[in-house]
């Protein structure tokens, strides 16, 4: 099994909704870290999983589009938690619309929203 991983970092806002959580309902921001990898048994008639240019192309539009904003205040956030769970899923999304890797293999998206927390969101292409 082949893997290829990009990360990139950016600074959102968010509030969480629908609880308790003290600061955490509050806005505030978070230096997140968004790692997208692919793994698969083939490669393609280059040598490649996807171009490592074409992640690096579609991760930056992800970044350039939630970086400095408000999560909350965002169409793919209506009515859901801006918890790091829904944008790993929102984010890997976006990336596997963009990427389309050819063939089948697994591809996820990790967010961690500090040094130690980090959620992720995994599925099959």
């Amino acid at each position: 099994m082949y893997t290829v991983s990009v990360s990139r970092e950016l600074i959102a806002r968010h509030y969480l909704v629908g609880g308790d959580w003290g600061a955490e309902n509050d806005p505030h921001s978070h230096p997140y870290k968004i790692e997208v990898r692919l793994e698969a048994a083939d490669l393609d008639q280059h040598g490649y999983l996807v171009d490592i240019v074409k992640i690096e192309e579609e991760l930056q539009a992800v970044v350039d589009y939630f970086g400095e904003s408000m999560l909350n205040d965002l169409p793919e956030f209506e009515g859901l938690n801006p918890s790091i769970e829904h944008f790993s899923r929102i984010v890997c999304g976006k990336l596997l619309d963009g990427i389309q890797p050819p063939g089948s293999g697994r591809f996820s998206v990790r967010i961690w929203e500090n040094d130690t927390c980090w959620a992720a969101y995994v599925t099959d292409y």
